[in-house]
């Protein structure tokens, strides 16, 4: 009995650290709407107030890790989940952009440490064969998160200063972790003494083998410094190989851009109307919830380099088959943020194709007209529109920065070009199936990516940085791998645009369909696998090997 409670507890902690995760993320792309009318938000101020996330997730990393390895896991979740109940509450009652800004800082510095601390956690609290699935559970909460951000962006998308309501409802799950998380026993890894209370099955989750590792361990604990992340001991430095290339690899796959065209392909597919387009990135959405699920279900079975190397495998296929058929079918290009200005201020902001939707799922089809932007203000519009601002991750903590981050510079490129291209049909009837077709096949590919994203890279980069490393250094080391997830995910969001008026779109992606085969690559040959294995194993099998 109390070992299925406990199961069930580090089940909840996992789904609720990324439901919260998903939430926080996906919550501002609606936010945004009402903040720009009620604030008179310029571009530049949206930029800050969407990346303000990002930098205090940055922050964490950094310092984040020292707080998980010298207090221990579960006070670090604890800690988060206060400062995120502060920093909801700072937004809930915010009055002016300064309080916004700092409001989100604060939740993105809480959501960066629960992330990294959850997955650390569980994967030590439970047995080896359940740890691929409960730490993949973290990944669904991720998933689950966004959809149910983009639903309460609907339902509240009418009402007045709804946006504080979207900010404040984000208290009820992080009151709801920090209550599970009470019950469930201090990790055993970090007590410095197996005291009586250990003994009477402290960690009942885990088999004979796993208790009699986990009661020498604390006696075995090695200390180790940062800079042994860099250094031959222990094999430190080639744990520190696979835990960047992974995370760095999810990243220039091209994960955070690739739905950048998202919208855009909707609409040139048909999904005219504002309640289909709703509808389009919810299924978009239920699409990664279920290709997460299997991954959650793969993972202690084929094992976590199998699921790698075929995700890896669908995503570059996928990658240069949009790249394929866009060098065929062109897709209409336009580009840009717009300031709130004039009597239409708050629907302003153009819709454009480049805008990394979200990054999972949802995606907005809206008619790329600028007279359809400013004429449709209906709540469905407002609901709709808020799907393409999404600045999601992830996780797996996957960021996408919404259309705001795209720098300045393209609105001079955008007054050059007028106004945006619209995607009639060509003049032969013949070449306009052809083009339908290629527009199909576009997205059926990015449904693709989308699975083969949530069954690869998704959840397996966050399942194995919380298993090879030692148990003294864990902490530091997922942090350190996590800051360079989330820099890589700022430089290929803001590089994008750039590189796409150097190279052009197929281009870009046949480029990131490239990366994708030397990811395999790398994967085949650095990484090894891990199911099955006790954390003790994973970490003599890395000791051992040169």
């Amino acid at each position: 009995g109390r070992a299925l409670l406990v199961l069930l507890l580090s089940a909840t902690v996992s789904l609720l650290g990324g439901l919260i995760f998903g939430y926080e993320l996906g919550i501002i792309s609606g936010a945004l709407l009402q903040l720009q009318t009620d604030f008179h938000l310029s571009c530049f101020k949206q930029e800050v107030l969407v990346s303000a996330v990002l930098i205090g997730a940055l922050l964490a990393s950094l310092a984040g890790g020292i707080l998980i390895d010298r207090h221990g896991r579960r006070r670090a979740i604890l800690v988060s989940n206060l400062v995120l109940l502060v920093g909801s509450l700072i937004l809930t009652l915010a009055r002016s952009f300064i309080v916004l800004v700092l409001g989100r800082m604060t939740v993105g510095f809480a959501i960066s440490v629960s992330s990294m601390a959850c997955c650390i956690y569980v994967s030590e609290m439970v047995a080896a064969h359940q740890r691929g699935l409960l730490v993949s559970l973290y990944e669904v909460g991720i998933t689950v998160g966004i959809l149910l951000s983009y639903a309460l962006n609907y339902i509240f998308a009418d009402l007045d200063e709804g946006w504080r309501y979207m900010f404040g409802l984000a208290m009820a799950p992080t009151a709801m972790q920090f209550l599970s998380i009470l019950f469930l026993p201090v990790n055993p890894v970090k007590l410095s003494s197996w005291d009586s209370d250990c003994q009477k099955g402290l960690i009942p989750l885990q088999d004979a083998e796993d208790r009699a590792a986990a009661k020498r361990e604390p006696y075995q604990e090695k200390h180790y410094s940062f800079l042994d992340l860099f250094r031959t001991r222990d094999n430190m430095r080639r744990r520190t190989l696979v835990g960047l290339g992974l995370v760095l690899f999810q990243q220039f796959t091209g994960q955070p851009n690739v739905l950048g065209y998202a919208s855009k392909i909707f609409h040139s597919v048909g999904f005219q109307s504002n309640s289909s387009a709703i509808l389009a990135s919810v299924g978009l959405g239920a699409i990664k919830v279920v290709a997460t699920l299997v991954a959650m279900a793969l993972a202690d079975k084929a094992g976590r380099r199998v699921l790698l190397m075929a995700g890896c495998v669908v995503m570059a296929i996928s990658v240069t088959t949009i790249g394929l058929t866009s060098r065929m079918a062109p897709l209409a290009m336009a580009r840009d943020c717009k300031a709130a200005t004039g009597p239409n201020a708050s629907h302003s902001l153009t819709q454009h194709p480049l805008t990394p939707v979200f990054p999972q799922s949802a995606v907005s089809p809206i008619p790329p007209a600028s007279g359809a932007v400013k004429s449709q203000a209906g709540p469905g519009f407002a609901a709709t529109r808020g799907l393409t601002k999404v600045f999601s991750s992830t996780q797996s903590k996957e960021v996408v920065p919404s259309s705001s981050l795209s720098p300045k510079r393209d609105l001079e490129g955008q007054s050059k070009k007028g106004t945006l291209e619209s995607t009639g049909p060509p003049l032969g009837a013949a070449s306009w199936a052809q083009h339908t077709v290629l527009n199909w096949i576009t997205l059926l590919s990015m449904m693709a990516f989308v699975s083969a994203f949530s069954i690869g890279f998704g959840p397996m980069t966050w399942l194995f940085l919380s298993e090879i490393y030692p148990a003294g250094i864990r902490g530091r080391a997922f942090a350190f791998c996590n800051s360079f997830n989330w820099a890589g995910n700022l430089l290929i969001s803001l590089s994008f645009l750039d590189l796409i008026d150097a190279i052009g779109f197929s281009w870009m992606f046949l480029l990131y369909g490239l990366v994708g085969v030397m990811a395999v690559i790398f994967i085949y040959l650095f990484v090894p696998e891990t199911k099955g294995q006790s954390l003790e194993e994973i970490d003599q099998q890395f000791s051992r090997k040169r």
